[in-house]
């Protein structure tokens, strides 16, 4: 039974879960719970980048973007429209689904460092119009989101955060490991390995790809909306390019293709920069040696390395 469990794809979404209910237990304050919650969130956007990265083999520049849409959706929403937060999330992520399906048409056509440019310019757009359009946005200042309830309870404190967002991981994680293991994922993990090969066994090639990013767009506009609400005020910096960066080294670090890898790669980038508060000046220069440590001895990522050691020392 044991080793049925380990040889499962629920095994990652079984640790995630135990881990979950961990953490709470061993947090010394609510900061660590809203630390914990951030890495929740940067998880799931990771894993919509696991999704079209690590399955489908297509590079993105711009998911940050996606993100943007979400948390903007969330503030703008209720602001101008009168929306439940709630509903302006869901509409959001349905929101980024659709611009996905219509910038993804032309630019997945693309491949390789022309597609990294095209994904690149799209993050560049949305951080742009965001920071323009000021009189609706509120331009680099931002704006204030409005507090979301749910069945008439108010969503907020870092312990409340913490089981939502939590929750919206696992639910996350649940799909896209069943993603990986049907037919789709393993159409999509064919025309990673080659898209010529996947297309003459009869692969939708064009298809499937459309398919990964609209999944990527939706996962990171949820993420999104949900550092919006847990913030209470979205800024231009969540559709940065540097956010782009970080998700797509979230998903390299932690292992490409690995739905608890990418779990792996949000903690190590959110919850390290908060341990390096210490040094300073030094901070970004240390985050960025240690990246390049794992990336030099570990290439094909955290968990997928320890995973090849454990499966060594069984045999």
């Amino acid at each position: 039974m044991a080793k049925s469990l380990l040889n499962s794809r629920l095994l990652p979404l079984v640790v995630l879960a135990v881990i979950v209910a961990i953490v709470p237990l061993v947090a010394p304050s609510g900061f660590y719970l809203r630390v914990a919650a951030l890495v929740w969130t940067f998880s799931l956007a990771a894993m919509g980048l696991t999704i079209l990265m690590g399955y489908a083999g297509q590079v993105s520049l711009g998911h940050a973007g996606f993100l943007g849409i979400g948390a903007y959706s969330v503030a703008l929403g209720p602001e101008y429209l009168g929306l439940h937060p709630l509903v302006s999330l869901v509409l959001g992520a349905a929101l980024a689904g659709l611009i996905a399906w219509i910038v993804g048409k032309p630019i997945l056509k693309l491949k390789g460092y022309y597609l990294a440019i095209a994904t690149l310019g799209f993050g560049m757009i949305v951080s742009l119009v965001i920071t323009g359009e000021s009189d609706i946005t509120g331009g680099p200042d931002g704006m204030k989101v409005a507090r979301a309830t749910l069945f008439g309870l108010k969503l907020s404190g870092a312990s409340t955060w913490y089981w939502v967002t939590a929750g919206v991981m696992l639910v996350g994680a649940a799909i896209a490991l069943n993603i990986g293991a049907s037919p789709t994922g393993r159409a999509l993990r064919a025309l990673h390995d080659s898209e010529v090969a996947a297309s003459a066994t009869g692969i939708d090639v064009a298809a499937k790809k459309l398919n990964a990013f609209v999944l990527a767009a939706i996962y990171g506009a949820v993420a999104g909306g949900l550092i919006g609400l847990m913030n209470g005020l979205v800024t231009p910096d969540i559709a940065g390019f540097m956010n782009s960066i970080e998700l797509v080294a979230m998903v390299i670090i932690g292992g490409l293709g690995s739905v608890f890898g990418a779990v792996v790669g949000a903690a190590f980038l959110v919850v390290l920069p908060q341990a390096l508060t210490a040094l300073h000046d030094y901070e970004q220069m240390v985050l960025g040696l240690l990246i390049m440590v794992f990336m030099i001895f570990l290439p094909a990522g955290i968990v997928p390395a320890l995973r090849k050691l454990w499966t060594e020392r069984a045999a």
